[in-house]
């Protein structure tokens, strides 16, 4: 994948942001949801994808290869594990947030923020164009300063971001959801330095490392989980060696503790499929002050 390659809602990385949003559609849905997002389904609905994506858990349900169900269980894991992140973050009083690589991610809107607090997102000019023109039919409105950064994290994202008002200063929490495996090892390696970088002493950073028990992404795994979505995944994906995110993290000087993606589905009353991302690791990590 070259660094100048883009792509919408509906191509290439674009169209797994938008099955992220059906299976959030489909959680929001169940009489018990983990999450409430009332957005997602309007993101499907107008996206108009091309090929089934269900919004509904009978819909969900009806899948004879059971991949949605399964998708759909894991990412209310993951959605809802990240948005207790955040609340804890903005108890601890850190109100600047950067998504990277956010998607069709609504947390700037659904999430109560508290009064002073920003929210950067970070993806594709054609994603959050598409997020923000239905976000805006839909009369959204953000409970804290949204700022869209429209730009490829291949290039200089950190200038971007800085130019659209972050503050260095400023203690931050960031989120890396869905991202890594995207990422060539030397890209996730200058990430994190980057991150490093531009975070305040108690800042705080949410990742989620697919395949963290060892040093490489498994790539089949996720070639697996992605074939409903009619893409190639292993033109997207990167396989080569790194260091796991909560040993690099470390190295920088960052607290961690991680916790399996097992773990915390048990914890919400929920399980796992092994063909779903269940080996993933959720690593929360803090700046010292």
């Amino acid at each position: 994948m070259s660094s100048g390659q883009q792509w919408d809602i509906v191509s290439g990385i674009g169209i797994t942001a938008l099955a992220v949003a059906a299976a959030r559609a489909v959680e929001t849905n169940r009489p018990d949801p983990l999450i409430q997002d009332p957005y997602a389904l309007p993101f499907v609905e107008e996206a108009r994808p091309p090929v089934p994506m269900p919004t509904t858990e009978a819909e969900a349900a009806a899948d004879p290869l059971r991949y949605w169900p399964a998708a759909s269980t894991y990412l209310a894991v993951r959605t809802k594990a990240f948005d207790e992140y955040f609340a804890e973050a903005s108890e601890a009083g850190v109100t600047q947030v950067v998504v990277l690589a956010s998607g069709l991610d609504a947390r700037a809107f659904r999430l109560p923020w508290p009064a002073g607090s920003v929210v950067h997102e970070i993806d594709q000019p054609l994603v959050l164009d598409f997020k923000l023109r239905v976000l805006r039919e839909r009369g959204a409105v953000a409970p804290c300063e949204h700022r869209p950064v429209a730009v490829d994290l291949r290039e200089d994202w950190a200038s971007a971001l800085e130019r659209a008002g972050f503050d260095r200063s400023r203690p931050t929490a960031w989120l890396a959801e869905g991202l890594l495996p995207y990422l060539p090892a030397e890209a996730e390696e200058q990430l994190f330095k980057e991150i490093h970088r531009l975070s305040a002493p108690g800042s705080r950073l949410a990742v989620e490392a697919f395949g963290a028990r060892s040093r490489t992404v498994d790539a089949p795994a996720i070639a697996g989980s992605m074939n409903p979505l009619g893409i190639d995944i292993a033109e997207l994906v990167h396989s080569d060696e790194r260091t796991p995110p909560a040993d690099r993290l470390s190295e920088l000087g960052w607290r961690t503790r991680s916790v399996t993606a097992e773990e915390a589905a048990a914890g919400y009353g929920r399980t796992l499929t092994e063909s779903f991302n269940a080996r993933s690791v959720y690593v929360f990590a803090e700046l010292p002050s």
